[in-house]
């Protein structure tokens, strides 16, 4: 037994990452079965039921998935992104504010970047756009919250958001950093927001809304010349 089949063993996950990627990319199973030279039905089969198909069929289903057999298997999801060597001959290209914004537009989880209480500090959230703005949820008197505040009335701190997208199978990608004040979305605002429908990626009580109004937003792309 080859390494790979022993890590398609071990792996439960497989069919919700297949689910996942098809999602990512806007792909319904006639696409994806198109891509891959299978029937709709066995990609139907392998995202409702535990199996996991043979190496070479892993493989076809991760090109046709755009993505790597070791990221549809799970087997490097808990080492960070990016080990590989760069490409042959990348391009870094910069990006505008209005190419940024279509790119974090869909949402997701991004980085809050802030000077706290304990030095620079960088923590995940999960986040949605609402009127230019990002938005995310926390608690109070959590972290972030008490980080943020200033504790003069009107006066708002300055941090960073950044959001990025790595494509290791290509080795290319982009990330895009907003930069503004943080505003505590007061309580009588909040029903405002309720249609922004942004889940706090830890869960939990988490009912402290935050708003950044970008003052500059800059982002870089790399992919191949």
């Amino acid at each position: 037994m080859t390494r790979e089949d022993t890590l398609m063993s071990d792996t439960g996950d497989f069919g919700r990452r297949i689910h996942h990627h098809r999602d990512r990319l806007g792909l319904t199973r006639e696409q994806v079965a198109d891509r891959a030279d299978m029937s709709a039905g066995y990609i139907q089969y392998l995202e409702d039921h535990p199996a996991v198909p043979d190496s070479g069929t892993v493989r076809r289903l991760a090109a046709a998935l755009e993505t790597t057999a070791r990221d549809l298997l799970g087997s490097g999801r808990d080492r960070p992104p990016g080990p590989g060597p760069a490409m042959a001959d990348p391009v870094l290209e910069t990006l505008d504010a209005e190419e940024c914004l279509r790119l974090i537009a869909p949402g997701g989880v991004g980085r809050v970047a802030f000077n706290g209480s304990h030095g620079p500090t960088v923590l995940p959230v999960n986040y949605r756009l609402h009127e230019g703005a990002i938005v995310f949820r926390t608690a109070y008197g959590g972290t972030i919250d008490q980080d943020l505040r200033t504790g003069v009335k009107g006066v708002e701190l300055l941090i960073g958001f950044e959001v990025d997208r790595l494509d290791e199978a290509m080795r290319q990608g982009w990330s895009v950093l907003v930069q503004g004040p943080a505003q505590h979305v007061p309580p009588e605002d909040v029903e405002r927001l309720a249609d922004v429908h942004v889940s706090p990626w830890a869960g939990g009580e988490r009912a402290l809304y935050i708003r950044i109004v970008p003052q500059q937003i800059t982002g870089r792309r790399i992919h191949s010349a």
